[in-house]
């Protein structure tokens, strides 16, 4: 279990690149099992994540070479069905899989995903879904089982807009006979992104980015080379990083209009910022003024996969911020390690009310999950004194090598390996 090693109140400054978007590979990594043909992937981003995608894909038989930052997939004689249970418990996109699986070899055995411990992400609207599909379901053992022999296109209406279950049916439906709509769909950029993908290698799918996608069901997919989309949450971190300490940064490689959500709320907070061409350039000198309030949505709302860390950008603001955490009912779970910290916040229910205060100080804090463990990493950096961040495996999840982004940039951040 590594830590970080946190000497706080450095200003941030210089440039730094955006990788590519973990929640969009996962997904385009699970529709390279519909493939018939050799799939190139650009810029793959190290991620833990990522590479436990690329080990279960290699289980159920596709080749994966690496050259470079090139990733080569060939899912042609790929017929395994069955995700492993111990691969699965760890990363809870191996769920998109289920969907991929099913639509090419019309069965799948798929154990329950695991992942960030943020509060219920039930599956249920996923086996709605393929349901209505007309996939045969069978839920024993903690294992889904599925039969996708009578595949058929259908019109598919979600209770609620989730990403994981529209990218699920989306995949599935690909070969399915006939023409699928899903209705009340997600509308993030990672779906946009994901239709994308397959429609270079030949499906029909049409309607991504807004509440009713429809897909014309093909009898093949063929081989594609494709550059997946930046990633906004890693964006949206780094500007939030730089708000909190103080700095004089340009952030390349960002879909600007993907974070607008976020970009907004530094209207009338001190901070300047300028857009063009892909860039940010963030320069702050003083402290905030609070935002006054954040509410999470599903896209184009603000991120819930924001909210942990920009509360340490309002712990610190001038004046108070009411947080509500829609989404996720436990992802307040940095909240105590961030009162450790000096921080003044009330949490009731789905609420913070977060009240901003002169400055943090260096503590002893643990990472609870991915998003909050980079909120706690934040606040070391604009923290008086030393911080130490512990596990920090979870953070690995969807950033790579966090520490040695943030060095760039000046910050006093290292990594210590326990043994």
């Amino acid at each position: 279990m590594d830590k970080f090693i946190i000497n706080g109140g450095k200003k941030l400054s210089g440039s730094i690149d955006v990788p590519c978007a973990k929640n969009a590979y996962l997904a385009i990594l699970a529709a390279c099992m519909l493939s018939s043909g050799t799939i190139v992937l650009n810029k793959c981003p190290q991620f833990r994540d990522v590479e436990l995608m690329l080990q279960i894909l290699t289980k159920l038989g596709c080749k994966i070479e690496k050259i470079e930052d090139k990733v080569i997939i060939d899912c042609s004689n790929a017929t395994g069905y069955e995700i492993p249970q111990k691969l699965a418990s760890k990363v809870r996109s191996s769920i998109f899989l289920l969907g991929a699986i099913v639509g090419k070899l019309k069965k799948a055995k798929v154990a329950y995903p695991g992942g960030c411990d943020i509060g219920n992400r039930p599956i249920d609207l996923h086996l709605k879904g393929l349901r209505t599909l007309n996939v045969k379901i069978d839920e024993k053992h903690g294992f889904i089982m599925c039969d996708g022999s009578n595949l058929k296109g259908q019109t598919v209406h979600l209770d609620y807009p989730s990403v994981g279950a529209t990218e699920n049916i989306m995949l599935c439906a690909i070969f399915a006979k006939g023409t699928t709509q899903i209705f009340n769909a997600a509308k993030e950029p990672e779906i946009v992104d994901l239709q994308n993908f397959v429609v270079s290698m030949g499906a029909k799918v049409y309607g991504a980015g807004t509440s009713t996608i429809t897909i014309v069901g093909v009898d093949k997919l063929h081989d594609t080379e494709y550059t997946p989309i930046s990633d906004r949450i890693i964006a949206g971190t780094y500007m939030i990083a730089g708000a909190t300490t103080g700095c004089n940064i340009e952030i390349n490689n960002v879909n600007i209009e993907d974070i607008y959500s976020l970009i907004t709320k530094f209207n009338n907070s001190s901070c300047k910022i300028s857009l063009s061409n892909g860039k940010i350039k963030m320069l702050s000198d003083k402290r905030l003024k609070t935002f006054g309030s954040v509410e999470t949505l599903p896209y184009p709302g603000f991120p819930t996969d924001l909210q942990p860390q920009v509360m340490v950008l309002q712990a610190i603001s001038k004046g108070t911020c009411v947080i509500v955490e829609n989404l996720f009912e436990t992802r307040f779970k940095h909240v105590a390690e961030l009162v450790k910290m000096g921080a003044d916040i009330t949490v009731r229910n789905r609420m913070a009310i977060v009240n901003g205060v002169d400055k943090l100080f260096g503590a002893e804090v643990q990472s609870y999950d991915l998003r909050g463990g980079a909120a706690l990493t934040i606040a070391g950096l604009c923290a008086y004194g030393y911080t130490t961040v512990n596990n920090v495996e979870h953070i690995d999840r969807g950033y790579y090598k966090l520490e040695e982004a943030f060095s760039s940039l000046g910050a006093d951040i290292k990594r210590i390996k326990d043994v």
